[in-house]
């Protein structure tokens, strides 16, 4: 399947502070899947297939509002966090590159106003599947249990707490850049990350990304079609999804542990590529939290996690000196938490040229999904 579909469109909403957006999630898709289908230059009725993860917005009741064409191809990923961004790329890659879909679109719309906080303990009468083993214990929460995993990590491969700084504070300051980021006017500085509140040790307040409403999409179809639209095409070079052998499984019983899930997936994506981590100039990887960020570079092939300290120290994942500027949108810290969504289209935009932290010269822009969740995907973009 290798660059037979390709990405013509980006699409957003505009994000907000949780609570803050005047829509409804559903309207929230709908902005987005509109402004990436009108970016590609196509109309409605050129869409036939609708792709996501862990969405409450149906096909039926989308394609319905929108009035695209006759549906070829739904879809929806296993998995329960934002590592089921690259996962829904690869889907609509293999309906496009297998001919049961000319036009698909992927999104991913979140309001947590409207519906309950992601990173909020509820109250729960009984603690159901891998729960069991963590709520009866004070384990309720995302930030607790990552928390746990990364602070393992440090420990196993002497990584610093100015190691997860540096992920917050790359984020921070490439969102100053971007317009459309939350937190853009709102520069962030070391003495300010590590004076900020304890949410979890080893994460400060500014290690856990905020809670946004918004949504964001892309347009994939065939090479071939993209020809003759506005915008020169993405291509989708490799993508890759899945997990090893009992990786993720309840109680922190994975074999691994502790793992971003992501070895087996950079494998898989190398191979499938024909490259190496070291031909890659940007990268965005999925943070809702630091710790998270460290591990899945070391397992995506970037380093040793040993040489994380270093490999993350002086600028050298910020634009525009570093040897691999990440998030260069913001992020999920700094840009907006969409599940993210957000940096699938930052990696987009960064081999179009019309980021706001541009590498020059890009001709290969990686997408690393939801580090710490199993199965764990990735997504590869590059030059047609």
């Amino acid at each position: 399947m290798r660059s037979q579909a390709v990405v013509v469109g980006v699409g957003e909403s505009t994000y907000y502070p949780r609570g803050k957006a005047p829509e409804t999630e559903f309207q929230l898709a709908c902005i987005a899947i509109r402004n990436a289908v009108e970016d590609a230059g196509l109309t409605m009725r050129d869409v036939d297939g609708l792709v996501s993860y862990m969405d409450r917005n149906e096909p039926v009741r989308l394609s319905a509002a929108l009035g695209t064409g006759d549906l070829n191809w739904t879809a929806q990923t296993f998995g329960g966090g934002g590592n089921g961004a690259g996962a829904a790329v690869t889907l609509a890659d293999a309906a496009v590159s297998a001919g049961y879909a000319q036009c698909v679109v992927v999104f991913r719309a979140l309001a947590q106003g409207q519906f309950a906080r992601y990173g909020q303990a509820g109250r729960m009468r009984r603690s159901p599947g891998a729960m069991a083993y963590t709520a009866p214990y004070g384990l309720l929460t995302p930030a607790q249990t990552t928390a746990m995993q990364t602070m393992r990590y440090m420990h196993e491969h002497g990584v610093t707490q100015d190691a997860l700084a540096e992920i917050a504070l790359a984020s921070y300051a490439h969102a100053q850049r971007n317009p459309r980021a939350i937190r853009y006017g709102q520069p962030l500085t070391r003495e300010q990350y590590h004076a900020s509140r304890w949410i979890a040790e080893p994460f400060h307040l500014y290690d856990c990304c905020p809670e946004n409403d918004g949504a964001a999409a892309i347009v994939v179809t065939t090479a071939e079609r993209a020809r003759d639209l506005r915008k020169p095409p993405v291509a989708i070079v490799a993508a890759a999804h899945g997990l090893e052998h009992r990786a993720g499984v309840a109680a922190f019983n994975d074999p691994t542990f502790p793992t971003a899930h992501h070895r087996h997936v950079g494998r898989m994506l190398w191979q499938r590529a024909g490259v190496t981590p070291n031909d890659i100039p940007v990268a965005q990887f999925y943070e809702n939290f630091t710790g998270p960020v460290l591990m899945a570079i070391a397992e995506m092939g970037f380093c040793e996690p040993g040489e994380l300290n270093d490999f993350v120290a002086d600028g050298n994942i910020q634009w525009p000196n570093g040897r691999l500027p990440i998030n260069t949108s913001g992020g999920n810290l700094g840009e907006g938490y969409i599940h993210g969504f957000g940096n699938v289209v930052e990696a987009v935009r960064q081999i179009r040229g019309e980021s706001t932290c541009q590498v020059e010269g890009a001709e290969l822009s990686l997408s690393v999904s939801g580090p710490n969740y199993a199965p764990g995907s990735a997504v590869l973009f590059g030059r047609l």
